[in-house]
């Protein structure tokens, strides 16, 4: 698997040597050998590596993996180019257009959020292929706990930004003042008409930011141009 490096691993190295991460380890290795795994082993800590812990102003929280084919990358939410967004994918950019006025990109590639301090992370980082939460209760959310406690460590202005139960049952961990926590209901279609539509978390996001001189996240995603 590939290792996490920089402030990460001074942040939350320690719990590479606990038990239930070699449990954990163990069971993702077995895992990619024998059954097709999502996302691809190469692209597991994505979020890790494209955001550094000292660069994170924004954590939008996921749950597991996508689970077809070409989907994940290590990036909540986000899909690879050329993969039409996702449901979830596609009422995020609708909230984005009624929120800041951000036209519908013609992909779900949310590589330049991250590029912006943007952690999307979800609480379990892999799922076997079509079988959605395979992975649940193997150790992730116990790792990924590790990741939200060393963010809410954090002696800066950071926000939160969770959506569904499963999110907000973390926001007991997050008792830094400094930071804030934005809630809503899941993008789903199953519950995104129950108050996700019209939560204006991306304007108060960067409202937060801006009054605490930092500079807001530029949540257009650019259409592609695809040959």
């Amino acid at each position: 698997m590939p290792a996490i490096t920089g402030d990460w691993l001074e942040a939350i190295g320690g719990e590479f040597s606990k038990p239930y991460y070699k449990d954990l380890y163990k069971f993702i290795i077995e895992e990619y050998s024998k059954n097709t795994i999502y996302p691809p082993k190469n692209d597991l800590l994505n979020a890790f590596s494209y955001t550094k812990l000292n660069d994170v102003k924004v954590v939008i929280l996921g749950q597991d993996p996508y689970h077809e084919p070409g989907q994940a990358h290590g990036l909540a939410f986000s899909v690879l180019p050329g993969q039409p967004a996702p449901p979830s994918l596609v009422n995020i950019f609708n909230e984005l257009k009624d929120d800041l006025g951000c036209y519908i990109p013609n992909n779900g590639y949310l590589k330049k959020w991250a590029d912006q301090g943007v952690l999307l992370l979800n609480t379990v980082l892999t799922v076997r292929a079509h079988n959605a939460n395979s992975h649940k209760g193997k150790g992730w959310e116990q790792f990924t706990d590790a990741v939200i406690r060393a963010l809410n460590e954090q002696d800066r202005p950071i926000v939160f930004l969770l959506w569904g139960r499963p999110a907000q049952m973390k926001e007991a961990m997050l008792n830094n003042p400094k930071h804030l926590v934005l809630k809503a209901p899941h993008p789903s279609p199953l519950s995104a008409y129950r108050g996700f539509f019209g939560c204006k978390n991306f304007s108060m996001c960067n409202e937060f930011l801006e009054k605490n001189g930092q500079k807001p996240i530029d949540w257009q995603i650019e259409n592609i141009t695809f040959s």
